[in-house]
């Protein structure tokens, strides 16, 4: 009798719990999104936390009519008040405190007692600060505080505070399209990418302009066309700068433009306080980064005679000239210079074989 041999097959359903060793390079996909991930989260936290977790002014300008020993008296005031928190100007009469008022380069004016010139457009911690502290310091000289608002905040900004939501937006906008523009379209020619970054910025100007403007919720209630020109200058800056940011440095470029813009150029733009409440090492930023050159022309257009406009049209094209010109260099010099060193090579005549 032949005996038939009975063969085990393995059960194909089975699971294999003897799972490969991970590759080389697994622990870093694993980490390295983790790492960058939480560093801009604690950046972002660190950032806006030591910005406005206790603000206070340091050096706010404000003014006054009163001199002498009358002036003096007002100036110990303020510094019992808030020590260092003001920097006082003297102005010769009303009209000069007023019209200092009214184009930003005070933000308030004390014309003796106790009669105070504010802006509510500056926002609700300025009129906070500037009230408290000169009520103080007309108290000491036996006179109640009255105030006169000459620089009033837009029907539809009582709080003062849409035109930062509205620039987030846009450099929100600004940080996205840098970075699809090159994911899109990698070989996209120069020409059509800086036509790209051209549409962008005249589109979102206007778009922003409308939604914000008179036409729309009438928070910023300046002159249309220039208003949509600066918005769409800062627009354009952020998104060149983010470009440049990508092509320079890869991936890390993405950390960098959100660190830069979002975090850094947010927080000290000026949209929600003005820079004099920004740590020390923070305020210098909102004279140079594109976001609070932009937010501080557009908050002149609407409400401070153009206060910032003319420093808006030098530094926001400066930024967007720059970008252009390291894309430039990147995206077609560097390339154009290869062909052109190996045409001429080629047209150079061949030694004669021996």
């Amino acid at each position: 009798m032949s005996q038939r041999v009975a063969t085990r097959q393995p059960n194909k359903h089975a699971l294999d719990v003897a799972h490969p060793p991970p590759r080389p390079g697994t622990w870093r996909a694993v980490l390295l999104p983790v790492a960058v991930v939480l560093l801009i989260g604690t950046v972002f936290v660190s950032v806006y936390l030591a910005a406005f977790h206790a603000p206070r002014p340091h050096d706010l300008r404000v003014g006054t009519t009163e001199i002498g020993t009358q002036q003096e008296h007002l100036r110990e005031g303020l510094a019992r008040a808030i020590p260092g928190g003001f920097a006082l100007e003297t102005y010769p009469d009303e009209a000069a405190a007023r019209h200092a008022v009214q184009d930003r380069s005070v933000y308030a004016a004390y014309l003796g007692k106790g009669h105070l010139l504010y802006g509510s457009a500056n926002g609700a911690a300025v009129t906070a600060t500037v009230t408290t502290a000169f009520g103080s310091a007309a108290h000491a000289e036996h006179h109640e505080l009255s105030v006169q608002d000459v620089a009033p905040a837009a029907a539809g900004d009582t709080r003062g505070l849409s035109v930062f939501y509205a620039a987030f937006g846009l450099v929100l906008a600004g940080y996205l399209f840098g970075m699809t523009t090159y994911q899109l379209a990698p070989r996209l020619q120069y020409r059509w990418r800086m036509a790209s970054l051209a549409l962008f910025g005249a589109v979102g100007g206007v778009l922003v302009t409308t939604i914000a403007g008179s036409t729309g919720f009438g928070a910023l209630p300046g002159p249309f066309l220039p208003v949509a020109l600066v918005v769409a200058l800062m627009g354009a800056a952020v998104g060149a700068t983010t470009m440049v940011l990508l092509r320079l440095f890869g991936s890390a470029g993405v950390s960098l433009a959100s660190i830069l813009l979002l975090i850094l150029g947010n927080s000290s733009s000026g949209g929600i306080m003005p820079a004099a409440y920004l740590p020390g090492w923070l305020r210098p930023l909102s004279e140079i980064l594109p976001v609070g050159v932009g937010v501080r022309a557009v908050q002149g257009l609407s409400r401070f005679q153009d206060d910032g406009l003319a420093r808006a049209l030098v530094i926001l094209p400066v930024w967007i000239l720059g970008a252009a010109l390291v894309l430039y260099l990147k995206d077609v010099f560097r390339r154009a210079t290869p062909t052109v060193a190996g045409e001429a090579a080629k047209a150079e005549p061949q030694p004669a074989a021996a």
